[in-house]
């Protein structure tokens, strides 16, 4: 690499010098990869967690454990239940599952029933929880759905379905589902 300007006509663009793979050094015994894989592994452990912008299930899979969630909190009386589509707004998850709960003790019952649910039976895994102890908004992350219980006056005032309202509303009806609300 050179220290010329960028559009010195001596200089040859990075992109023609890299190689498409990456080859062991006496350093490195890791096997040869192609290096968009190189990229985007590198991008995704920048923290140190992999990264959740790929979804190897497509949105299938996203939308099925979004309705599953909503369907436990149907069943446990969850007031306002909708799944919102924002797979075209977010390339961290693809869908947001909303409900409203009118105590600790259901916003409790709902979440440790989802994540009940969403693991033994449908084999997926948390990836984290925020709110639990205040129980005002409990966030369910499952990487391409993320799961929001929330008390009426916080759902009231952080509003996500305006926040995101170019995500699109899934009807329940469209997953299976009778709100019965």
């Amino acid at each position: 690499m050179t220290d010329a300007a960028p559009n010195d006509p001596d200089t040859t663009p990075l992109e023609s010098t890299v190689d498409s793979t990456v080859e062991p050094t006496m350093e490195s015994t890791a096997p040869t990869v192609a290096r968009s894989e190189v990229v985007a592994s590198d991008e995704a452990t920048a923290l140190g967690a992999p990264s959740r912008a790929i979804r190897p299930h497509g949105l299938d899979d996203g939308r099925k454990l979004a309705a599953a969630a909503a369907k436990i909190a149907i069943d446990n009386n969850g007031q306002q239940v909708m799944i919102l589509d924002v797979s075209a707004q977010s390339a961290e998850f693809d869908f947001f599952v909303l409900a409203t709960g009118t105590s600790r003790r259901q916003l409790h019952a709902i979440s440790e029933q989802i994540d009940d649910e969403l693991e033994k039976n449908l084999g997926d895994r948390r990836l984290g929880i925020e709110g639990y102890a205040e129980s005002r908004w409990i966030v369910l992350d499952y990487g391409s759905v993320v799961i929001h219980l929330f008390d009426d006056q916080t759902r009231e005032y952080y509003d996500l379905e305006s926040l995101w309202a170019d995500g699109k509303s899934i009807p329940l009806s469209e997953v299976g589902l009778d709100a019965g609300q």
